[in-house]
């Protein structure tokens, strides 16, 4: 990933949500050291023009990919205030 994934982008469609499951877990793991965590996420069943929604918030596939993308990049590195 390059960039930022837009909610809209068609590639989208292509997720099934056990993809979507152990992103969530990835999110769950990467996330513990900066406080990210989302013990309740779960992949919510509902889809907006054939992509998925996650529960936490009903936010978009996107979000999560996004998110996981930062996370990937800073590594362990712990925040700067």
């Amino acid at each position: 990933m390059n960039g930022p994934i837009a909610p809209h982008d068609p590639y989208l469609r292509t997720y099934t949500e056990p993809e979507v499951t152990a992103l969530l877990r990835e999110l769950h793991e990467r996330g513990k050291p900066f406080g990210i965590q989302w013990g309740s996420a779960h992949v919510n069943g509902t889809t907006i023009d054939g992509r998925l929604l996650i529960h936490f918030g009903d936010t978009s596939l996107a979000t999560l990919l996004n998110l996981l993308h930062v996370l990937r990049e800073r590594g362990d590195r712990p925040w700067e205030s």
